[in-house]
């Protein structure tokens, strides 16, 4: 995708309560913005944030009000489009190489040969799928992935967006991820993300599907990362598609929600056995009751 020949971007304006600097920052990364603006006033807080016009307004809207929904403090105040001119060469700047957990970097290809010595590089093209490894709950699920033994494991990555949790789980060690998402579009994003980190060929499929629908075989390892409805709607299905010792990570979750989806673990069968929260954000490692830890 080449973003310099684009003649202009959208933009949306989010409006917030004095404070919200982060949460607008989040909404507008989760959402695909390729970067954003911030005005402070005494009664408000707007950040105006940017969008390809690869697609139309209408489908970053949508994107945005699924973002918005645990927030109704915050609303969009106003949208259109502005010219490309100083952007085609400054959003680079916007994606710095980005040290995740204890040893992971996650880094635009523009910065290969710049990897920290002693982490494990995942280079994503910062597009317009969901997990560039900018956004806490990205950052959380990749921790999370860390801190599980993965070598030799089958996964599942549920709505792959970019394909990062694909990529980590493949360079941790996993043997076979298949890697689905409900948008077809970003299938291609995947592909291109599988090759600058030189996955082999055949070590991740991708397929378009939505949540676990279709989804018949298991795995050792299901990770997703998406907001709190999806995943309440496809937990009742997780520990079917789980190997005997395997274990699930999920976040997109937000720190206030902890006790409503915990709740549903229960219902469900599954036990916590490591979790972790950035900011507004939580995700959480999950096993079928009675299984041993693979910690």
């Amino acid at each position: 995708m080449n973003s310099s020949a684009e003649s202009f971007w959208w933009y949306v304006t989010l409006e917030g309560r004095p404070g919200s600097e982060e949460v607008l920052a989040s909404l507008a990364d989760m959402s695909g913005s390729i970067g954003s603006e911030e005005t402070a006033g005494e009664a408000s807080v707007l950040l105006r944030a940017y969008f390809r016009s690869s697609q139309d307004l209408g489908f970053w809207l949508e994107r945005l009000g699924g973002a918005l929904s645990p927030w109704p403090e915050v609303r969009i105040a106003d949208m259109g489009k502005i010219e490309n001119k100083q952007w085609h060469t400054d959003w680079k700047e916007a994606f710095p190489p980005l040290a995740v957990g204890e040893g992971l970097v996650v880094l635009a290809p523009w910065h290969k040969g710049n990897e920290p010595e002693g982490r494990m590089p995942l280079y994503i093209y910062p597009g317009s799928a969901f997990g560039t490894g900018y956004h806490e709950s990205t950052q959380i699920v990749l921790t999370l992935l860390e801190r599980t033994v993965v070598l030799g494991v089958t996964a599942a990555d549920i709505g792959a967006g970019s394909g990062i949790l694909s990529i980590a789980a493949v360079k941790l060690g996993a043997e076979h991820v298949r890697a689905r998402d409900l948008d077809p579009a970003v299938l291609s994003e995947i592909s291109h993300n599988l090759g600058l980190n030189e996955i082999p060929a055949g070590t991740v499929d991708l397929e378009e599907g939505n949540l676990l629908d279709g989804m018949d075989e298991t795995v050792d390892l299901l990770m997703a990362n998406i907001i709190i409805e999806p995943l309440l709607e496809m937990l009742p299905g997780v520990p079917a598609r789980l190997k005997e010792k395997g274990r699930a990570l999920f976040s997109g979750l937000l720190v206030k929600e902890r006790e409503r989806f915990c709740a549903a673990l229960e219902e469900t069968g599954l036990r916590v056995v490591d979790e972790l929260s950035l900011g507004d954000w939580w995700g959480v490692a999950v096993e079928p009751y009675a299984a041993p830890s693979l910690r």
